[in-house]
């Protein structure tokens, strides 16, 4: 149960993170800090994982999570260490740790990698929690085809918001909207990242099967 807390609230306070022209500079630093926090205690939750990494047989599913966490892992470090680099607000005397404008790129980049590989992580996950409940062919079907199409408009939105650009350090700064109204920006980020679990899902389905 503690671990599910988490990772909701993991989940909540990422897609606040990806929210900046919502939520503001201050508050954005005082998520990011409650994030990695979390990221913390996720770990030590999981440190059963760590032990058991060089343990064991390797199938499909097991590389491609493996891989995927760590990925995730590291990304979120960065993104904190990044962002601890450039604070003026929630940690301030760590300020200038590296230089500031390899660490802004950094963390544009880092922060949305971690928040595709997020998405990614949740994917994976999916299947299980789905074979504990018994649903109809008929229903499966239909949630299927709801969860493709609006895998569907968050990769229409992922390239409409040019967030490639942001992953593969093409640009320095992030170009964001203020006008628009901040629960439009959570809807865009949910979808998003829904279709980024969409493919986590897809992917374990395809290891498991193999």
């Amino acid at each position: 149960m503690i671990k599910r807390i988490v990772d909701v609230c993991m989940t909540v306070l990422l897609l606040c993170l990806m929210a900046y022209q919502v939520t503001g500079e201050v508050l954005h630093e005082w998520i990011g800090m409650g994030m990695t926090a979390l990221v913390v205690i996720h770990q030590i939750l999981n440190r059963k994982w760590y032990s058991a990494i060089f343990k064991g047989k390797y199938n499909p599913y097991r590389i491609v999570t493996t891989v995927v966490n760590i990925a995730l892992l590291l990304s979120f470090a960065l993104t904190a260490f990044c962002g601890m680099s450039m604070s003026g607000h929630a940690v301030p005397f760590l300020y200038g740790m590296t230089k500031v404008s390899f660490a802004r790129r950094m963390h544009l980049s880092m922060s949305h990698w971690a928040f595709v590989l997020m998405g990614v992580h949740l994917g994976m996950h999916i299947p299980v929690m789905f074979a504990r409940i018994k649903l109809t062919d008929k229903l499966k079907t239909v949630i299927s085809a709801a969860l493709c199409v609006v895998a569907g408009i968050g990769l229409f939105l992922f390239i409409r918001n040019g967030v490639p650009d942001y992953l593969f350090f093409r640009v320095p700064f992030a170009f964001l909207d203020y006008e628009k109204a901040g629960t439009l920006v959570f809807l865009e980020n949910i979808l998003m990242l829904s279709f980024w679990a969409f493919i986590g899902t897809e992917v374990a389905i395809l290891c498991r099967n193999s």
